[in-house]
This record gives structure tokens, C-alpha cells and sequence, in this order.
């Protein structure tokens, strides 16, 4: 378990950027070096930060994000945990979570079109017969938002959040880009391995520092390479982690961009997919306060309630796999 009182504000710095150096973490919190490099070791050790991943838009590869809700899907924890091994072998799969409600496990597979999309998903289903009671949506675009909910009390917080860029996006409609094969060899290894220092990095691509610090610089300054996070163990931090499911109609220009100001505004939603299917929009919310989720629930429904047309909300139970480029486009790039 995490300590009784977690210091949030380095939480909220190394979920935030996976490769912060402790140094800067010194610097910023005020703290020793071997005390933070101490404290980073321990969040990592108990599994209370995990699965750093590289924030890249898959858009501009060409590529779509599909997501599957399945129902029913396994019977034992055995058989779960089987199931969660060949999905997170699949080439395709980038995301892997369980939620608890009408739906309990959820992939996120990107592919090049519907069509090859389709392919694998019957493989999936063909393979593995209990997956076969699910629903389809395509991810239009993703806004991710810094966790700012978790230093609603910290003196710190303009200091650390105007480090961060305030809203992520990724997908949406991007002009498919070119890279060289010298970019192609850093991303294939700054997915494979987001921490990865950038000595181990130049020699695994067989370029010097200088070099490969300019093309991280280049792919960032491209908006194709977004940052680098951490999820965070929302259980074991007592975090109460929804997904709230909107179905819009009457959406004007007008209100759409209030309502998007409106979720910017508060810190509790941390993240929102428009969809293309049974639903229009996810909203992800995380909070210490579950009646707090809640008041935020009707508080939108108030406010918005002419554009709802149906809602739903489901809790997050957790996460087992999170990036952004699927394996077989690395494997295919770094063959070339």
C-alpha cells in the first residue's frame, strides 16, 4: 500500500512526465535528490505509478482508433487472465482496461482503416469465442488534461501546472507525415521504452546524443510527439475513477465550444473521446471524493441539459495496457 499521505505534488510531476529527471524534481519541489530518487523508486516498486507510455498522434501515421466494449467476456479470473495475455500479444491492441457496469473489459486497437480493423477484431472473436458480445466506436479525437485535481490544496500549483501543456490532443484530421528512418529508429524506442535515457538511446539507433536529443526536439516541436506519462494506481490512492457516456443532440457551434470550456475548467476531467457510435462523447473523471463525481454529473446535466439526450456512467477498475502506436507499425517501420 502507498503511504497514508502521498506527497501528490511529486505524483502529479512524475505521472505527468515520465521523464523528468530528479534533479528537476529537486529543484521544483524543494526536496533532496536522494530523498525524491528514493520516493520516485518506492511509487514504482509498490505499482503506484506504472506503465509509462509516449503520448504520439497516431494521425499522423494515417491511422484510426477503434475501440470495443465487450460484455461478458470471461467467467473466472483464470480465464480472464488468459484472455488479457492474447489481447495484450495482439499486434493491433494499444490499450487494454476493465470498467464495471454494463461493460467490463475494453480494448482500443489502431489500425489503417475499418476494413483491416474489422480483419483482426473477427481474429480476436474467432480465437477467443466468450468475447462475443460487444460494441464498436470509432475515437474521432482525445483531449488530455493534466491531473490538476490532484493539487487542489498544494501552494505549488500555478508553479507545476504551467509546466505542463493544459490540453493533449491527439487524432482528429491530420496530414499523414514522413519520417526518416533516423526519426522511425527514435520513436520505435521511445515507445518500446518511454524512460529510456538519451545515452541508451543513441546507442540503440546507432546515432550520438546530439543527434537524437535534435529529433526528439523536432518530433515534439511537430505536435507528433505529445509527452510521456504514467498511469497511476487510483485504487490503492483511494482515486475514484468514472467514465461518463453522452449521447448529444442540438449541438451548436456555440455550445460545443462552451461546453469544451466548461470541461477544461474543471479539474476533475482528465480526459474526453469524441466518438462516432452509440455515444457521442467519454468523459473520464477522477477524484478523492466520489460524491464529488457525482455532483459533477448533475451539475453537467444542469448546465447542458438541452444537448444530452442520454447519458450513462461506468467505474474504471483498471487498467493492464496503455500507448499509442501499435506493434506492428514499429516492427514494419524499423524493418525498412
Amino acid at each position: 500500500m502507498f503511504m497514508a499521505k502521498p506527497n501528490k505534488e511529486l505524483l502529479f510531476l512524475y505521472s505527468e512526465n515520465a521523464r523528468v529527471k530528479i534533479r528537476e524534481l529537486a529543484n521544483l519541489l524543494k526536496k533532496s535528490p536522494q530523498r525524491l530518487k528514493y520516493n520516485v523508486k518506492a511509487l514504482e516498486k509498490d505499482k503506484i505509478v506504472f506503465n509509462p507510455y509516449s503520448v504520439i498522434d497516431y494521425s499522423f501515421f494515417g491511422l484510426l482508433l477503434f475501440k470495443v466494449y465487450f460484455k461478458g467476456g470471461y467467467v473466472s479470473e483464470k480465464n480472464k487472465n488468459a484472455i488479457l495475455q492474447k489481447l495484450n500479444e495482439h499486434p493491433y491492441v494499444v490499450s487494454i482496461y476493465e470498467l464495471d457496469g454494463a461493460f467490463d473489459l475494453v480494448i482500443e486497437m489502431v489500425a489503417p482503416n475499418a476494413s483491416r480493423f474489422n480483419k483482426e477484431l473477427r481474429g480476436i472473436t474467432n480465437t477467443t469465442p466468450t468475447l462475443n458480445n460487444y460494441k464498436i466506436l470509432l475515437n474521432v479525437v482525445t483531449h488530455i488534461y493534466s491531473k490538476t485535481y490532484l493539487l487542489k490544496h498544494s501552494s505549488l500549483v500555478n508553479e507545476l501546472t504551467g509546466k505542463f501543456g493544459k490540453d493533449i490532443v491527439v487524432g482528429g484530421d491530420r496530414k499523414v507525415e514522413d519520417f526518416s528512418k533516423s526519426e522511425t529508429a527514435v520513436l520505435y524506442n521511445i515507445v518500446l521504452n518511454p524512460k529510456i535515457r538519451l545515452t541508451k538511446l543513441a546507442q540503440q539507433t546507432g546515432m550520438n546524443i546530439k543527434t537524437v536529443n535534435s529529433i526528439l526536439k523536432k518530433l515534439t516541436q511537430r505536435k507528433i510527439l505529445k509527452g510521456y506519462k504514467c498511469l497511476i494506481n487510483t485504487t490503492s490512492l483511494g482515486i475514484h475513477k468514472h467514465r461518463l457516456f453522452l449521447k448529444l443532440h442540438n449541438l451548436s457551434q456555440e455550445r460545443e465550444n462552451q461546453l469544451m470550456e466548461y470541461i477544461l475548467k474543471t479539474p476533475e476531467i482528465i480526459q474526453i473521446n469524441k466518438t462516432v457510435g452509440d455515444w457521442d462523447m467519454e468523459l473520464d473523471l477522477e477524484s478523492f471524493d466520489k460524491s464529488r463525481i457525482r455532483y459533477l454529473t448533475v451539475q453537467l446535466r444542469e448546465e447542458f441539459g438541452e444537448l444530452i439526450e442520454t447519458f450513462d456512467i461506468m467505474e474504471f477498475y483498471q487498467y493492464h495496457k496503455k500507448k499509442f502506436l501499435p506493434n506492428y507499425l514499429l516492427e514494419e517501420e524499423e524493418k525498412k
